[in-house]
C-alpha cells in the first residue's frame, strides 16, 4: 500500500533560485545529507536532466533508485516518477513553487510504495521524515545562494 504525504515550507529566496537548486541534481550530494551519489543518465533536448540515478541511505541501508523528471509545468512545478529501485516499488512526487513576494512557498507531494511490507505508522513516519528533511535542506541551500 502506498503512503501519501504533503508538506510545505517557506524559503527566503526567489522562486527562480529555489527552482535552480531543485533542478541542479549534480550538486545534490553536496547539500543533501543522506545522498551518497547522483548520476544523470539522460538529458532532454534542452539539456535538463531527464533520468537521474540516486544512491542514498534509507532504513539503515544503502538504496539505489532512478527517477524520471517532467518539466512540463516548469518553473512552477517539477514532477517525477520512479523507473527503477531496489527498496521502493514506486516513488511519485512533485515540488510546487509559489511566489510570496521575495520568498517562495515550496510544497512537496510524495507517494511511496515500498517493496518490503512495513507497518503503516512506520511508513508514515519515514515519508514525513524524508519530506521534512528534504524541505529543510532545500531551504538552507537556497537561502545560502540567494
Amino acid at each position: 500500500m502506498a503512503q501519501r504525504a504533503t508538506e510545505s515550507i517557506v524559503v527566503d529566496a526567489a522562486p527562480e533560485v529555489v527552482y535552480k537548486v531543485v533542478t541542479d541534481f549534480e550538486d545534490y550530494a553536496r547539500w543533501v545529507a543522506d545522498l551518497k551519489r547522483v548520476e544523470v543518465l539522460e538529458r532532454d533536448a534542452e539539456g535538463r536532466p531527464l533520468e537521474v540515478e540516486f544512491r542514498a541511505a534509507a532504513f539503515g541501508r544503502s538504496t539505489v533508485y532512478t527517477l524520471r523528471y517532467d518539466y512540463s509545468r516548469a518553473p512552477h512545478q517539477l514532477s517525477w516518477h520512479q523507473t527503477a529501485g531496489d527498496l521502493t516499488e514506486s516513488l511519485v512526487g512533485q515540488y510546487r513553487f509559489e511566489a510570496l513576494g521575495e520568498s517562495t512557498k515550496v510544497t512537496y507531494d510524495l507517494e511511496v510504495e515500498l517493496l518490503v511490507p512495513i507497518p503503516g505508522f512506520i511508513r508514515a513516519r519515514a515519508a514525513s521524515r524524508i519530506q521534512t528533511q528534504a524541505l529543510v535542506e532545500l531551504k538552507v541551500r537556497a537561502e545560502t545562494l540567494r
